[in-house]
C-alpha cells in the first residue's frame, strides 16, 4: 500500500507539472486559465508531504487521490485546449467553453473534498493551504465568463452577414485585434488550430466549423488587403517562393531548411530562438516585438527573447549559392548585436560574438576556453553580464552542465553564477532549465564546482518562485551533503542557499529529512570552525520551536 500511496502522489504531481509547462492561454480566457492552473500549483505541497510519509493510508483515502488524479487530468486537457485550441471557437461557442469549466471545476471541488485528510500524514500549513484551495473553486463557481459580449456579438455579425464584407470591416477590425489575429503567422496558427479539432474529432465539431473557417478567410483577407505588402505576401504564399514557371527554370529550388518559417525566403541572418527554430533576424525581431511569447512554428513558449546568430547554417547557404552560380545573400549591413550599448566597446561586441560561435559549435578545448573567458567576463562589470546574456550564452552555458568535462562544467556554473547577479538575468537562467544540471553539478562535481552550484542556486532563489522550483528539482539533499562535508566556503555557500530556501515553508520538511539538523547539531559544537553564525541561522530557518528547545538544551 505505501509504494502505491508514493505512486499516486508523484502522478498527482506529475500532472501539475504538466499544467505548469502550458505557456500561455488564448487572450478570452487567460484569467480563467491562469487561476485554474495557480490553484492547482498550490496542491502540490500536499502531494509531496504525501508520497514521502511513512504512514499508510486507507484503500478509500488511495482511491480518493486516484479520483483526484483523474479530475485533474481533465482540469489539464482543458487548460491544453485553452492554450492551443481556436481562438475563434472559444468565443463562438462560448457557451460550452464555460460548461465545460464549470464540470472541471466542479469535479475538482468534489474530488478534493471527498479526500479524509485525518487519514493523512500532513502539516496543518498544507491543510490550510488545501482548505483556501476548496473555497477558491467555490466561490469561483459563480462568476464564470469566458469573452466580452462585444466580441461575439461580432463574431456572430460576421457569420449573417458575410456576403458583404467591406460594410463589416469595422467588425473585422475589432475581431483581427482583439484576437491577436493581424499577423499572417497568427493566421496560420488559427488555421491549424481549426484543422486539428476537425482532425482530433473525426469531422464531427458542430455546424459551427463551416462559419469558423469562413470568418477566418474573412480575417485573413482584411489583414493582407490592410497590408501594404500583403499583394507580395500571398503570392509568396501560394507559390512557395516560386515566383514564375520560367524563374523556376533557371534558378534551383532553394532547400526548405534555408528559408524562414515567416517569410518563406533564403535566409540573409539566421538567428536561433530559445525553441530551437531558426529564422530571419528581422522576421523573428518583428514577431517578438509585436508581442508574441511563443515559436512560430512549434507554438513552444521563448524562455528568453536572445537571439543567437546560427553561424553553421549562415555557411551552408553560402556553400551552396557558391556551388549553384548563386550570389550568397548578404546580412543587412546595418545589422550590430542588439542593444549594442551594453556593450564597452565593439572590440568587446566582436569578442563576445565569437565566444558564443565558440560555446555552440567548437570543440571541448574551444568550449572550455570560451567558458573560462566568459566566466571572467561576466566577473567583471555589470554591463558584461547583461551583454553576455543578450547574446544567447545562458542556454549555451546550460547546455555544457552536463559535459564530462568537469572544467568546463566549472566554468560554465561559475559564468551562471556570475551573470546571475544581474535581476534581468535570474528568470532567463531559471527559464533556460538550468535547475537540473546545476543540482548534478552539485552532486557530483569537483569541489569548486559544487561551492560555486550553491552559491548559484543561493542567487537564483532571492526570487520566491525560485525556491518552489529549486526544492522541487532536488537541490535540498545535495545541499546538506556539501553542509556537511565540504569546505569551509562550500559549508558557507550550502548554508546561506539552504537558509533561503526554506523560507518557503515546503522545503522545510525537504531539509528535516535530508539531515539538517544532525548536521547543524555538529556544526553548532564547532566554534572555530567559522560556521555558529550559518548554523543557527539554518537551524532557526528549518525547525519548529519545540525542536529548537530541545537541540539548545542537548
Amino acid at each position: 500500500m505505501e509504494e502505491e500511496k508514493a505512486t499516486a502522489a508523484q502522478s498527482l504531481i506529475d500532472v501539475v507539472n504538466e499544467i505548469a509547462a502550458i505557456s500561455d492561454y488564448r487572450i478570452t480566457v487567460k484569467k480563467l486559465c491562469y487561476n485554474l492552473a495557480r490553484r492547482l500549483k498550490l496542491l502540490v505541497p500536499m502531494f509531496e508531504e504525501i508520497r514521502e510519509s511513512n504512514e499508510p493510508i486507507s484503500e478509500v483515502t488511495l482511491a480518493n487521490l486516484v479520483g483526484l488524479k483523474e479530475a485533474m487530468s481533465s482540469a489539464k486537457d482543458y487548460l491544453k485546449f485553452c492554450s492551443e485550441g481556436s481562438k475563434i471557437y472559444l468565443v463562438m461557442e462560448r457557451e460550452q467553453v464555460t460548461r465545460k469549466l464549470l464540470e472541471v471545476s466542479v469535479k475538482l471541488e468534489q474530488s478534493l473534498s471527498q479526500i479524509q485528510y485525518e487519514d493523512l500524514d500532513i502539516s496543518d500549513e498544507v491543510r490550510e493551504q488545501v482548505e483556501l484551495v476548496l473555497s477558491q473553486f467555490r466561490r469561483a463557481k459563480g462568476r464564470v465568463d469566458v469573452s466580452d459580449d462585444e466580441l461575439y456579438e461580432d463574431l456572430q455579425l460576421l457569420c449573417n452577414k458575410s456576403s458583404d464584407v467591406d460594410s463589416y470591416q469595422p467588425a473585422l477590425e475589432r475581431v483581427a485585434k482583439k484576437l491577436h489575429l493581424m499577423e499572417i503567422p497568427d493566421l496560420a496558427q488559427e488555421s491549424v488550430a481549426l484543422h486539428e479539432m476537425v482532425a482530433s474529432s473525426g469531422g464531427d465539431v458542430g455546424a459551427n466549423i463551416e462559419e469558423m473557417a469562413m470568418i477566418l478567410k474573412m480575417i485573413k483577407d482584411f489583414v493582407q488587403t490592410e497590408d501594404d505588402n500583403g499583394e507580395e505576401q500571398k503570392v509568396n504564399f501560394r507559390s512557395n517562393g516560386q515566383t514564375s514557371t520560367a524563374a523556376s527554370q533557371k534558378i534551383p529550388v532553394i532547400p526548405d531548411d534555408f528559408r524562414c518559417p515567416i517569410s518563406l525566403e533564403m535566409m540573409r541572418d539566421p538567428v536561433i530562438v530559445s525553441s530551437g527554430q531558426t529564422y530571419e533576424r528581422t522576421c523573428i525581431e518583428k514577431w517578438i516585438e509585436g508581442g508574441h511569447s511563443t515559436c512560430p512554428k512549434t507554438q513552444q513558449a521563448l524562455t528568453s527573447t536572445t537571439l543567437t546568430p546560427n553561424y553553421v547554417l549562415r555557411s551552408l547557404i553560402a556553400q551552396w549559392c557558391e556551388a549553384n552560380d548563386i550570389e550568397p545573400p548578404k546580412p543587412p549591413s546595418s545589422y550590430r548585436p542588439r542593444k549594442v550599448s551594453s556593450f564597452s566597446s565593439p572590440a568587446e561586441a566582436n569578442k563576445i560574438e565569437d565566444l558564443m560561435w565558440r560555446l555552440a559549435y567548437g570543440n571541448p578545448e574551444d568550449q572550455r576556453s570560451a567558458a573560462g573567458e566568459i566566466r571572467l567576463l561576466a566577473k567583471r562589470n555589470a554591463d558584461n553580464r547583461v551583454a553576455i546574456a543578450e547574446a544567447g550564452a545562458i542556454p549555451l552555458l546550460v547546455g555544457l552542465l552536463s559535459t564530462p568535462d568537469s572544467r568546463i562544467q566549472e566554468h560554465s556554473v561559475t559564468a551562471l553564477l556570475n551573470l546571475s547577479i544581474c535581476e534581468n538575468n535570474k528568470g532567463a537562467i531559471v527559464s533556460a532549465g538550468a535547475i537540473p544540471g546545476i543540482v548534478q553539478v552539485l552532486k557530483k562535481g569537483s569541489m569548486e564546482a559544487r561551492e560555486n552550484a550553491a552559491a548559484t542556486l543561493f542567487s537564483l532563489s532571492v526570487i520566491d518562485e525560485n525556491k518552489v522550483t529549486i526544492g522541487a528539482l532536488g537541490a535540498i539533499p545535495p545541499l546538506v551533503v556539501l553542509l556537511n562535508e565540504g569546505t569551509q566556503r562550500g559549508k558557507k555557500d550550502a548554508a546561506t542557499a539552504l537558509f533561503n530556501l526554506c523560507i518557503y515553508q515546503g522545503n522545510k520538511g525537504k531539509a528535516i529529512r535530508a539531515g539538517v539538523i544532525p548536521t547543524l547539531t555538529r556544526l553548532l559544537t564547532e566554534p572555530g570552525s567559522g560556521m555558529v553564525f550559518h548554523a543557527v541561522q539554518c537551524t532557526l530557518s528549518h525547525v519548529s520551536s519545540s525542536k529548537l528547545t530541545m537541540l539548545i538544551i542537548w
